[in-house]
């Protein structure tokens, strides 16, 4: 099975892909299955189960909400954030909620959505269980599925269920499953590292279709930004984190731009990362890139060049968005993008990786130091901790989108000015994050149980 880069990219609904949306869509999967197999009419009741990093920190993270959404028929990428807030406060209130839209059943949501924090499902942290029962509290159907990163969703048999659709598209033109299989191809083919995902994306798409599609989500990530340079306020959840892109925002176009300050562009990065994650933080619209917690990273890197990178056009957006695709689907397959799996280096590790290489393809970087980039992207987030505080998806997070961009834009200057031939490869990168996150102690792993998440309350 080959990924496309609109596998990759989704557009979805903050705080988190793998708390959020990965929930919002395993909970549709049930309602639809329900109505599928004809039991809607039987459903008196569900109970729904979340454990591990869903258990713990699934209240912050939006999980709970995420669910019932999901239950009423919601998808991420259609979902209004703005009704969304109504819609829970009135299933809360009135403790029913309808399932696909139009079974109406009771739900309370203090007995039929359960957290068990300190309890995990064997296959991976992010496990949650739905049950329908009928009116003689009978089992009609139980369904386990993982939310393993990036919005992707499996089933207790390790099955996607959205595979069967994939499963069937067309065979790629140039399939790759490594970094050094993909320089392979480039090299053989002379092409680019964006030419070689925009010849498999043509397997299933048209050229017009994959640009439009690319440029659709680079404007969701635009007005993403727009956006978190205008809303004021604290940020929800209770620890009083105040918005501080509308600040910046207008300091930066108050100063003047004459070049006086040369480290003006960093403050614009800083400020797209920040407008980007403050909006995911509150429960925005934004785009998976390769999650939800990372998201403000390829759009910041990507703002950097079409503000400060002479000659920047929309050719350069869409080859920056699928060479940034071709090192999120390395991640995806050979290691993980799942912060609940191997900590923060998957999720702000992963997106830094792929905007320092997408940056640096569209400054003319060869693909070797393309390649060079996204190693350097990685190797210097390898052990991110993944320690949310109280469950929020805000503190570290929302800096670490900043420093992260900031990181991205260095590494692919770095690579612009060597010639591609390092130390440590890519694949050798991407298998010291996986065996990393593997050794990581659980509690680091987005459980809020051990670095600043304790430590910050301690004090």
């Amino acid at each position: 099975m080959s990924l496309s880069a609109f596998d990759l990219y989704s557009v979805g609904i903050g705080p988190s892909s793998s708390h959020t949306v990965g929930p919002m869509r395993a909970a549709k999967m049930f309602a639809d299955l329900l109505r599928l197999e004809d039991l809607l009419d039987e459903v008196l009741r569900v109970k729904v189960e979340l454990f591990g990093s869903l258990g713990a920190t699934g209240h912050g993270h939006g999980s709970e909400g995420a669910v019932l959404l999901g239950l009423h028929g919601e998808e991420p990428e259609s979902v209004d954030p703005d009704w969304a807030g109504r819609f829970l406060e009135q299933v809360r209130v009135q403790r029913s909620l309808r399932l696909v839209g139009s079974r109406l059943i009771s739900f309370d949501c203090l007995t039929d959505l359960i957290l068990h924090p300190r309890r995990s499902l064997p296959a991976h942290p992010n496990g949650m269980t739905f049950s329908a029962f009928d009116s003689r509290s009978e089992l009609l159907r139980e369904v386990t599925y993982f939310s393993v990163g990036g919005g992707f969703i499996v089933d207790a048999s390790g099955r996607d269920p959205g595979r069967d659709a994939r499963a069937e598209r067309a065979p790629v033109r140039f399939p790759f499953d490594s970094a050094a299989g993909l320089l392979k191809i480039c090299r053989s083919e002379k092409i680019g590292i964006s030419d070689v995902v925009l010849a498999n994306e043509l397997s299933w798409r048209t050229q017009d279709a994959v640009r439009t599609g690319l440029l659709d989500l680079w404007t969701v990530m635009a007005s993403c930004v727009e956006a978190g340079y205008h809303r004021e306020g604290l940020l929800p959840g209770g620890l009083q984190v105040r918005r501080r892109a509308p600040g910046l925002y207008r300091r930066l176009t108050a100063t003047s731009a004459d070049g006086s300050d040369p480290l003006r562009a960093m403050e614009w990065v800083n400020l797209f990362a920040l407008s980007v994650n403050e909006e995911n933080a509150a429960g925005g619209r934004v785009v998976t890139a390769p999650t939800n917690g990372a998201a403000g990273i390829l759009p910041a890197v990507l703002h950097y060049y079409v503000r400060f990178v002479p000659g920047a056009d929309e050719d350069g957006i869409v080859r920056f968005l699928l060479t940034a695709a071709a090192i999120g689907m390395l991640f995806k397959q050979n290691a993980s993008i799942s912060g609940a799996e191997v900590g923060c280096q998957g999720e702000v590790g992963s997106a830094c990786a792929m905007a320092a290489g997408a940056l640096c393809e569209v400054l003319g970087g060869s693909p070797e130091q393309v390649e060079n980039a996204a190693e350097m992207g990685i190797e210097h987030n390898l052990g991110l901790t993944c320690d949310p505080v109280a469950g929020l998806v805000q503190v570290p997070c929302i800096e670490r989108n900043a420093m992260a961009s900031m990181k991205a834009i260095n590494a692919a200057r770095l690579a612009i000015h060597g010639d591609g031939h390092h130390t440590v490869t890519l694949d050798q990168a991407i298998e010291t994050m996986r065996a990393t996150g593997r050794d990581m102690h659980h509690k680091y792993k987005e459980t809020s149980l051990g670095g600043l998440a304790v430590h910050v309350v301690e004090c």
